[in-house]
């Protein structure tokens, strides 16, 4: 699809400098919960020899362009099947579980059956508060932490992702489609959950996060093409009609204590 948006750029071009992308919060229920995204970097790895892996300027390059979402929640999360054959998710912690179960459906939820792309495949959805703006042309891609191993690999994939933060800010969740029912879900919390990769369009340009304000201006625009997915097959779609709803500035950097 052809976005062209016509954002204002600073007078000495939009090539200039860093690019700038904000991060917040859509609700401040549990903030503490949620730690700030972070950038990829393998740092306390071996630097001496020259030929380290470490000091590569590909491996280096690679992962500067990646930002890391932690996980805020320790999950044991099993699947099976109530006496009327509909889908569960089962809390194999029980007890012991950080989270109570009368709380876990508001962070954790199994995507309708019909919905599923295979018969066999059930998704799962984690909500989460994360979102991204940027002032101009900006891509961002959802896509699994790679770069982390885990001794206990994930029984499937999540479903990555990709669009443009300057003019469809929404929150980003994890999706999960769980390709070996039979096998737990366990997520831990701190651990990474997911990648963000932003791209404008230099992709030499580097790319510089900050916590961003939640203006007027800002709620107002998310309040305007929030939910419409309820109501649309095609959101992408609506990106010419959100434009015309865009203030020409959303993101304003938090003052720092």
């Amino acid at each position: 699809m052809d976005i062209s948006l016509n954002f204002e750029r600073p007078e000495q071009g939009p090539s200039s400098g860093p690019v700038s992308v904000g991060w917040f919060l859509t609700s401040d229920k549990g903030a503490v919960l949620f730690d700030p995204p972070e950038r990829v970097s393998q740092r306390q790895t071996n630097r001496a020899h020259a030929k380290s892996a470490s000091r590569c300027p590909a491996v280096i390059q690679l992962e500067s362009r990646y930002f890391m979402v932690k996980c805020p929640f320790d999950l044991h999360i099993g699947f099976g099947r109530d006496d009327k054959g509909k889908p569960v998710l089962i809390n194999r912690a029980g007890a012991a579980s950080s989270i109570r179960s009368n709380k876990l459906g508001e962070v954790l939820t199994l995507v309708n059956e019909s919905e599923w792309r295979y018969p066999d495949r059930p998704t799962v959805q984690l909500q989460l508060p994360y979102c991204f703006i940027a002032d101009e042309m900006v891509f961002v891609t959802q896509l699994s932490a790679f770069l982390h191993y885990r001794p206990d690999p994930l029984p499937g994939t999540i479903f990555g992702g990709r669009f443009p933060i300057s003019i469809w800010p929404r929150p980003l969740m994890w999706a999960f489609e769980w390709h070996e029912p039979g096998k737990d879900i366990v997520l831990r919390r701190g651990e990474p959950l997911f990648y963000c990769q932003f791209e404008a369009t230099d992709p030499s340009r580097p790319v510089q996060l900050v916590e961003a304000e939640k203006t007027a201006d800002l709620e107002a625009y998310l309040e305007k093409i929030g939910g419409v997915v309820n109501y649309v097959n095609q959101t992408f779609s609506l990106f010419k009609a959100a434009e015309a709803l865009r203030p020409k500035k959303l993101l304003t950097p938090k003052p720092r204590d």
